[in-house]
């Protein structure tokens, strides 16, 4: 299990197995041609309750929850996995 907390304060866990998941690869492989499968991305990593989390975290005070909030929050968890691998 992977553990963190972005700069914006939401604490994470992610299953290696989520990581390591070939449909997660093809999603990521397909998301700069089609930016809304970010929400498939979110699910594949966090899972259904802390994609749900993550929502409630970011959303404002008119309800909505912003794309571009959400795109920084996810390259922020893969960005500190990298980093956490590379050390």
């Amino acid at each position: 299990m992977i553990k963190g907390k972005t700069k914006s304060g939401f604490e994470y866990e992610i299953l290696e197995e989520n990581l390591n998941n070939y449909e997660l690869v093809e999603v990521l492989g397909e998301l700069e041609e089609n930016p809304l499968l970010i929400a498939r991305v979110v699910n594949l990593l966090l899972g259904k309750e802390q994609a749900d989390r993550l929502k409630n975290h970011l959303r404002t005070e008119n309800g909505t929850v912003p794309t571009d909030k959400m795109s920084e929050e996810i390259m922020e968890i893969f960005n500190s996995q990298n980093e956490t691998k590379n050390s």
